[in-house]
């Protein structure tokens, strides 16, 4: 398990270097982001996550991944195939639904992993995943209700967190108990 954790930091530093090398070069590489219902924009399914506006946008969400990758790892024998379905699937629904803008930021990864833990805890329905539930619920609640509805204000994804939402839902559900394609077994 230590090296899953080792992956997090490798997946976290991945990040803030790309983070360092946009704010340092005179191109933007924000402009590789997902743009929805266009071919340039495919390529943005990849750099998605790895592209930040700027370093708040970056650490407010590393502090979320940290703790939630944490909990994935901790609490399943598959964390990175679950976490690459979960990001996958969240961010198709985006290309093919999400409004005509240029989406950047792991956020749509936090909000699949948020997904996928309150949905785990009630598809699977023992103490320890629906403690990690709960716990997911209380620490990302407010975060997850003012996500995911649309603003007129600040430039936030927020078709980019539902549909990350989902996807982490999604990957809950098919990942459940008795049904188990991406896992083949629990720690928790």
């Amino acid at each position: 398990m230590r090296k899953e954790f080792y992956w997090i930091g490798v997946l976290l530093l991945a990040m803030w270097l790309v983070r360092i090398v946009d704010a340092t070069i005179p191109y933007r590489l924000t402009d590789y982001g997902l743009q929805p219902r266009t071919w340039d924009g495919l390529a943005g399914i990849l750099f998605m996550p790895f592209l930040h506006a700027d370093f708040s946008h970056l650490f407010s969400n590393s502090v979320s991944l940290v703790i939630l990758l944490a909990l994935l790892v901790a609490s399943r024998r598959s964390p990175w195939m679950l976490l690459v379905v979960m990001y996958l699937v969240g961010a198709a629904l985006l290309w093919l639904f999400g409004r005509n803008a240029n989406h950047v930021g792991a956020s749509g990864l936090v909000f699949g992993l948020v997904g996928f833990f309150l949905v785990g805890g009630l598809v699977r329905r023992s103490p320890i995943p629906i403690a990690v539930a709960i716990a997911v619920g209380i620490l990302f609640g407010g975060t997850l209700l003012s996500g995911i509805l649309p603003s007129s204000g600040a430039p936030i994804s927020w078709d980019g967190h539902l549909c990350g939402l989902i996807g982490g839902a999604a990957t809950a559900y098919l990942a459940g108990e008795g049904r188990q394609p991406f896992s083949r077994g629990d720690r928790g």
